[in-house]
């Protein structure tokens, strides 16, 4: 019997958050433990109210939400991106407004009592703005020691950036706080654009997700429709990257990398034109990555195969328990 890992996932609860909340949700592998949002997508606390009403519409009402950073460690919250994500993050999609509340700690206070609790065993995925780690990390510097793993959705190491030239979103929002995560003492995980942007969810996935007799899936067709007419400029067809919930899968194992040499990884914090630039030293890529003294970062570079059909058959599961309300999303028309 698979024994579901303990998770705590730090997020910015836009659209494709939600499909990698939906997904550990799902997951035999995942136990999630606590939740944390952070400004990106939205603001920290619209996104903590997006959570908990995923989370009451997947059955799920009794995990924990924990409102973070509202603004970056530098600089202030730039406002979200409502023209990839719609005003209120979900794509416009109304949810019933669950009777949970959220935790009177902070995000990162919550992490750190978690990552006590469950010594060695806890693992990080962080798919937002990196400012509630590095809080945590200020509070607890011990804690690189205390968890298992880190999984990061963020940077671009060969591909171009999707704020700037070379600048990923998740980063560019919160350079310092990315460039100390990096520095730290643990083993990180990062699934930049160069992976996340090569996995593309099509219009028949989503149509699959809107079929659905469940609630959840139906719920996050609908969201998908706001997110694909966003990329449709992008990829010239209606689809979507599949940044968060790739990164999700990663984190548990359900999926596995062709390509994720380790690393030496740092984060540009200048006021130049490379701010927030994620600089992976893959320097090694013509002698096949041979190990790199001292380096911790594994940088997730392309997948062993297609990601969007496990995606799909994961999502589909979310919320048939018998105790998952009937609420449902209305979309925006």
């Amino acid at each position: 019997m698979t024994t579901p890992a303990p998770f705590y996932l730090d997020c910015d609860t836009g659209i494709d958050d939600a499909l990698a909340l939906a997904y550990l949700l799902a997951s035999p592998f995942a136990d999630v433990v606590g939740i944390g949002t952070v400004s990106g997508n939205v603001s920290a606390a619209a996104g903590a109210r997006n959570t908990l009403d995923l989370l009451a519409l997947a059955g799920s009402s009794h995990v924990p939400v924990a409102v973070g950073a509202h603004d970056p460690l530098a600089g202030s919250f730039a406002g979200g991106a409502p023209w990839v994500h719609g005003e209120n993050g979900i794509g416009g999609v109304t949810l019933t407004t669950a009777a949970a509340s959220v935790e009177s700690e902070s995000a990162a206070e919550m992490l750190v009592r978690l990552a006590r609790l469950y010594p060695g065993s806890l693992k990080v995925l962080a798919i937002g703005p990196l400012t509630n780690i590095a809080e945590a990390l200020r509070l607890e510097p011990t804690l690189p020691s205390l968890v298992e793993s880190v999984t990061v959705m963020g940077g671009a190491a060969l591909a171009p950036g999707n704020i700037t030239p070379v600048a990923e979103a998740n980063i560019w929002y919160d350079p310092e706080a990315a460039a100390l995560v990096l520095a730290a003492h643990w083993d990180v995980t990062l699934v930049p654009l160069d992976v996340t942007m090569a996995s593309v969810l099509e219009e028949s996935h989503r149509q699959e997700l809107l079929l659905s007799s469940a609630p959840v899936p139906r719920a996050l067709g609908e969201m998908l429709g706001y997110y694909f007419r966003f990329y449709e400029g992008i990829y010239g067809r209606p689809c979507s990257a599949m940044h968060d919930p790739l990164a999700a899968a990663l984190a548990v194992g359900a999926v596995k990398a062709a390509v994720a040499p380790v690393v030496r990884a740092a984060v540009d914090t200048s006021d130049g034109p490379g701010r927030g630039q994620t600089i992976c030293d893959l320097r090694g890529l013509y002698a096949g990555y041979p190990p790199v003294a001292g380096a911790r970062c594994r940088v997730v570079l392309s997948l062993e195969e297609d990601f969007a059909p496990h995606l799909v058959e994961t999502l589909l599961g979310v919320g048939l328990s018998p105790t998952a309300p009937l609420a449902s999303a209305g979309s925006v028309a």
